[in-house]
């Protein structure tokens, strides 16, 4: 069975994006994979956080996931800085990837240009990603399309390590969800669903009750033409409709545009079919925040279980590159 690891930080409310480009195909692997999936805390204080509002954000992250089928007795979920061989481990990475290869990262350039503080963090940001994936031993790393590069580099720190200190990490394949991988905003389809556009008519968050998915989806933009088809380069809003739509009911976007000849019937029926997918969630949701230590006590499971496999991998890379041991 395949090894999957994937991670999500606990900044901002879930939103249909990461429902549909992430967390929904997180569910699905889970089902025929040994998957591990982390909250990763330590990724968020990267760029300034307020004091006391993480720990928060986690938990509530935690129930959100919980909510949308990730069963802790199939997959592990568990909490990034719960397992301190994280960020050992990233020291070890850090030391392997070059300064030249983490300036060229496009994610850094794009936040550093952002933010007035660019904190030493946000720079060697790949390196500690790579550790949460390499720890674990990891096949498959299921990401967004733009998140391939943060692979390609975890494969290359491995491959260096590999090469100065024999056999350690296993090398990881990148694999981009086919259907609905970047979910757009409605309000301005050529950008990523994302808080931090603040577009609060173009993001759908999951918790968002059925008339206020409606009006957003109803007034999602489109364009002049009136024939329905996916064609994201001139088509940008309707092919989001249909990414959408296609999404939250399992099926293909360009079959799903050959039912269609008005945006105003494609419009409702994406807006039924989201919220049918969301009532479930919404509804365990519910169920979950009112027993808030019965969430703490699952990712306290999943830390164990996480923090023995990371550790074994860990004392692997370090016995490889010749540390004097720690036992006596």
């Amino acid at each position: 069975m395949q090894r999957v690891f994937s991670g999500i930080q606990p900044t901002g409310q879930l939103h249909l994006g990461n429902y549909l480009g992430a967390v929904h195909n997180w569910a699905k692997m889970q089902q025929h994979s040994d998957a591990f999936y982390c909250i990763v805390d330590l990724h968020s204080i990267t760029t300034p956080q307020k004091a006391g509002s993480i720990g928060r954000e986690t938990l509530r992250l935690a129930q959100m996931l919980l909510a949308a089928g990730l069963d802790p007795q199939v997959c592990t979920l568990f909490v990034q800085s719960h397992v301190r061989e994280h960020t050992e481990c990233a020291w070890l990475l850090e030391c392997t990837v070059s300064f030249g290869e983490l300036s060229r990262m496009a994610q850094f350039k794009d936040k550093s240009s952002r933010h007035e503080f660019i904190s030493a963090g946000l720079f060697t940001y790949p390196a500690l990603q790579a550790a949460d994936i390499l720890l674990y031993d990891t096949n498959v790393v299921p990401v967004g399309a733009d998140q391939r590069q943060h692979i390609e580099l975890t494969r290359d720190i491995a491959e260096r390590f590999n090469h100065r200190y024999g056999d350690t990490f296993v090398l990881p394949t990148a694999v981009v969800p086919a259907t609905a991988a970047r979910v757009m905003d409605l309000q301005r389809p050529s950008d990523k669903m994302s808080k931090s556009l603040n577009s609060p008519k173009g993001t759908i968050d999951l918790l968002d009750e059925p008339t206020h998915i409606r009006k957003k989806i109803r007034s999602a933009v489109t364009d002049n033409e009136s024939d329905v088809r996916f064609d994201v380069a001139n088509k940008p809003g309707v092919s989001n409709l249909l990414s959408i739509l296609a999404a939250a009911t399992d099926r293909d976007p360009n079959t799903v545009a050959t039912q269609y000849h008005q945006y105003g019937a494609l419009k409702d029926d994406t807006a039924d079919a989201v919220i049918a997918l969301l009532a479930p969630f919404q509804a365990r949701f519910s169920e979950l925040e009112a027993d808030p230590a019965q969430t703490s006590r699952l990712l306290q499971d999943g830390a164990d279980k996480a923090r023995e496999l990371a550790a074994s991998t860990l004392r692997r890379a370090k016995t490889n590159i010749g540390f004097l041991s720690d036992t006596y």
